[in-house]
């Protein structure tokens, strides 16, 4: 039997698609599951130890004929506004030319991604400082920022996505937000409360699995639709 989400002829098709900067799976699984030919790739090994995870730069993997590319956690510290502080104050151990070299090396990974031979991009980012901004291509649109609870996780974390050849996403189920100060609205904020550790990027980073079910649906909709017209 299809997936529930399986689009029906004569869209029924499967799209090659890349997961960048991944080593959840989630992203790469809500492609699968809806019968597409998903694969993952980052330097880290796949988490659900998956033989659909290229172990490897991304940018060694962008010309692979895909049909659409999905960037889900590039390496960000050094491009959103949480990270620019030390860009002028410098962890200890380390010097203002190593945190603007980092800077670069987001930059130039993110450029790579956006320019990728794809005809449909989505590139994941949080809100970018000026300084990540004035270094990024010039055809690089404003973002569309989410939220999980737009799509019915009870969570906070505004995420931004770049697009090329994607429509934004439109929420699929709202949740109210609950009343600020309380101790469910400080359970929502799990991702930015938690605490100081060896996992908390990993933790921090991971897509939420109904903002992932929701790119599944929605840009695999999309291209199907593209290439069904240009066919």
């Amino acid at each position: 039997m299809l997936d529930a989400h399986w689009p029906t002829a004569p869209e029924a098709r499967a799209l090659r698609v890349l997961i960048g900067c991944e080593t959840s799976g989630v992203m790469r699984r809500a492609f699968a599951a809806r019968g597409h030919d998903a694969w993952s790739c980052d330097l880290l090994p796949a988490e659900d130890g998956s033989n659909r995870h290229i172990r490897g730069d991304v940018r060694d993997h962008l010309a692979g004929g895909w049909d659409l590319l999905v960037v889900a956690h590039p390496p960000c510290t050094r491009l959103c506004n949480s990270g620019v502080r030390w860009l002028h104050t410098p962890p200890p151990g380390r010097t203002a030319a190593d945190m603007w070299a980092e800077l670069d090396e987001g930059v130039a990974l993110f450029t790579a991604c956006w320019r990728a031979p794809v005809d449909r991009v989505a590139v994941e980012n949080p809100i970018m400082h000026r300084h990540a901004r004035e270094r990024m291509p010039a055809d690089l649109p404003r973002p569309q920022i989410v939220q999980p609870w737009w799509f019915g996780e009870p969570a906070k974390k505004a995420t931004g996505f770049y697009l090329r050849g994607l429509p934004p996403l439109t929420p699929t189920n709202r949740l109210p937000l609950p009343e600020r100060g309380s101790d469910e609205d400080k359970r929502w904020q799990a991702v930015h409360r938690a605490s100081p550790g060896p996992d908390r990027w990993k933790f921090r980073s991971r897509t939420f699995e109904g903002v992932a079910a929701a790119c599944a649906d929605q840009w695999g909709r999309a291209a199907l639709q593209q290439i069904e017209r240009t066919a």
